[in-house]
């Protein structure tokens, strides 16, 4: 069967994915099944095995790989008719992530699918992920959760039920997360940016190939809690197509606030927030600096006097919008003097890089916001916060200026999927075209040298440090005849 295809609709809109309906998708690839263990209790684990060997998918078409994150005493194999492999890991933490990884890497088949081990998957839950995930190699498929109790449900009740699990809990409460999400984002097919956040990392799939092209789990999280809508955040923002599958539906054992460790989620949320460059995660928090910053500034620099791009790189770094990287391109052959002189303005600022030309996707492919200009474009401060104000939910916003400058912001999960699918972002989404005038953009004269106000006057800037440092009338007697004494050296 051939390699399905990279994921080429608007926005997040998965309705828009020809595949075969339900009941006519035949299974033809195998898929593995990745369960995280620690000291589950063993009448758990039986609960979910028994579901899993309800599954409509063909038995010989998956495996179920678990992972013993370091239990004592190890997980003992469990009698079963599936395919069970264990593969155990040393305790190192809350180390949920870090099974996920090891199972992976150690998986047989290229479409991955990840479960808890107290999680009861409906009979049709490996198809329903699998018809996916059949047809495009950059998906991620997100199921549903029920948290429900689960006493006086045992293996054998599970195996020998005459219907969907749902009819073993009739009449007890159920805990449903994210409905008011869905609800607002039409099962995630609108045009709003944070599909990612209904994923829980209990109850979802991807390829192999995709999985490991965003990086798979990040390990550093250590405690319950966020490594699981992080590793959505960097699918959606790679560019891959976050669905809805509402038909891999999986019941919870236990009702959600059960044995729940809310204060481990807590500590890791300052984590979350150096890694989530999304405003439900970060908020807005003026003066800080974060891992991943949500706006990549790009200025191109080649042929552009060196005080020029000190000009327009200080105004970017004035900013309203305080959580960017500017990253100045310069050819590799640049002239050295010119190179030095901007080196040394910013070289100890961290919120600025002189690098190579291109290359800033890769350099930060999971920033949500690309920024492009060259330095010889004149503008007033807070052109990111209005190039942000004017892009909406659109991919692009674009301002030509007369002599052929360009400005742009551009969604890196555009930019990401056009590389894998072929063709431009704007195929992904709408386009906006900004008058100068609205961004206050004026072109610049890329011949000449625009100095900062404070080297063209530094006599008036004296002065007026001079000046906030007047606090009495005595100070300010002593300010007059310091003034006269210098006379025209200020100037």
């Amino acid at each position: 069967m051939a390699s399905p295809a990279p994921a080429s609709v608007r926005y997040n809109d998965w309705r828009h994915v020809k595949l075969p309906a339900p009941e006519a998708f035949t299974p033809a690839l195998p898929v593995s099944v990745i369960i995280p263990y620690y000291q589950t209790p063993v009448e758990t684990l039986a609960r979910t095995l028994a579901a899993l060997e309800g599954q409509t998918y063909p038995r010989d078409l998956f495996e179920i790989v678990i992972v013993d994150d370091g239990s004592e005493p190890p997980l003992v194999p469990p009698r079963s008719p599936l395919d069970i492999r264990i593969e155990r890991q040393e305790r190192c933490g809350f180390g949920i992530a870090r099974a996920r990884n090891t199972g992976a890497r150690v998986a047989v088949h290229d479409i991955l699918l990840f479960l808890d081990s107290d999680m009861l998957p409906e009979a049709g839950w490996i198809a329903a992920h699998a018809r996916w995930h059949h047809t495009v190699s950059d998906a991620l498929t997100a199921g549903l959760s029920g948290y429900v109790s689960v006493s006086n449900v045992t293996p054998e009740t599970i195996r020998c039920r005459p219907g969907p699990l749902k009819d073993l809990f009739k009449g007890r409460a159920v805990d449903l997360l994210h409905e008011g999400h869905l609800l607002r984002t039409n099962d995630l097919t609108s045009r709003d940016d944070s599909p990612f956040m209904v994923v829980a990392g209990n109850n979802f799939g991807m390829r192999r190939y995709f999985y490991q092209l965003v990086g798979g789990s990040d390990e550093s999280f250590t405690r319950w809690g966020y490594e699981d809508v992080e590793l959505a955040y960097r699918a959606y923002i790679r560019g891959g197509l976050v669905v809805l599958s509402r038909d891999a539906f999986a019941w919870h054992q236990g009702r959600w606030d059960q044995d729940k460790n809310f204060r481990g989620n807590l500590m890791q949320s300052g984590k979350a927030t150096h890694l989530i460059a999304h405003r439900t995660i970060r908020g807005v928090q003026p003066g800080r600096i974060y891992t991943v910053p949500q706006y990549i500034v790009t200025v191109d620099a080649e042929h552009v006097p060196a005080g020029q791009v000190i000009t327009a790189v200080a105004n970017l770094l004035a900013d309203r919008i305080f959580d960017l990287v500017v990253r100045i391109e310069m050819p590799a052959d640049g002239e050295a003097e010119p190179f030095a002189q901007i080196r040394e303005a910013f070289g100890m600022d961290p919120r600025v890089r002189v690098a190579p030309l291109c290359g800033a996707l890769d350099e930060f492919p999971t920033a949500p916001f690309h920024i492009a200009l060259s330095a010889s474009v004149m503008f007033a401060k807070d052109l990111v916060s209005r190039l942000r104000t004017k892009l909406g939910n659109a991919v692009i916003a674009t301002s030509v200026l007369p002599d052929g400058s360009r400005v742009s912001i551009t969604r890196a999960w555009a930019l990401h999927r056009a590389r894998r699918a072929g063709g431009c972002p704007s195929d992904f989404g709408d386009v906006r075209t900004l008058p100068a005038a609205v961004l206050k953009l004026k072109a610049g004269d890329p011949q000449s040298a625009v100095e900062p106000w404070s080297r063209r006057y530094p006599g008036w800037m004296r002065l007026r440090d001079r000046m906030q440092d007047i606090h009495s009338p005595s100070e300010a007697w002593a300010f007059l005849k310091w003034a006269v004494h210098q006379g025209r050296r200020l100037f």
